[in-house]
């Protein structure tokens, strides 16, 4: 919130304590964003485009832990889609 731009490579990863039905909004947000919901085994469920200043609810297909945001168009333009998986961080293997 409050950022008038975001750099291509960059994003913000949330991860939430329980997985749920998480939600967004972009009351405060100045930019557009893109956002992915993702599984614990950091497989896309769903991706979405956010509008800056709006309270359209932007939420997961499914229960999730985790999601990430980035510029809007910036999984489109990595051709990132859902069903595909994001490694490293929170979604290596642990052994």
């Amino acid at each position: 919130m409050g950022r008038t731009r975001l750099d291509g490579n960059a994003g913000m990863l949330f991860v939430f304590e329980h997985t749920a039905q998480q939600c967004f909004w972009m009351k405060n947000t100045l930019i557009p964003l893109s956002i992915a919901f993702l599984a614990d085994d950091g497989s896309i469920v769903n991706i979405d485009d956010m509008q800056p200043q709006t309270q359209d609810l932007h939420c997961s297909h499914v229960p999730v832990r985790h999601a990430l945001e980035v510029k809007q168009g910036g999984f489109r333009s990595k051709g990132i889609q859902p069903g595909m998986r994001i490694t490293g961080g929170p979604f290596e293997p642990r052994h």
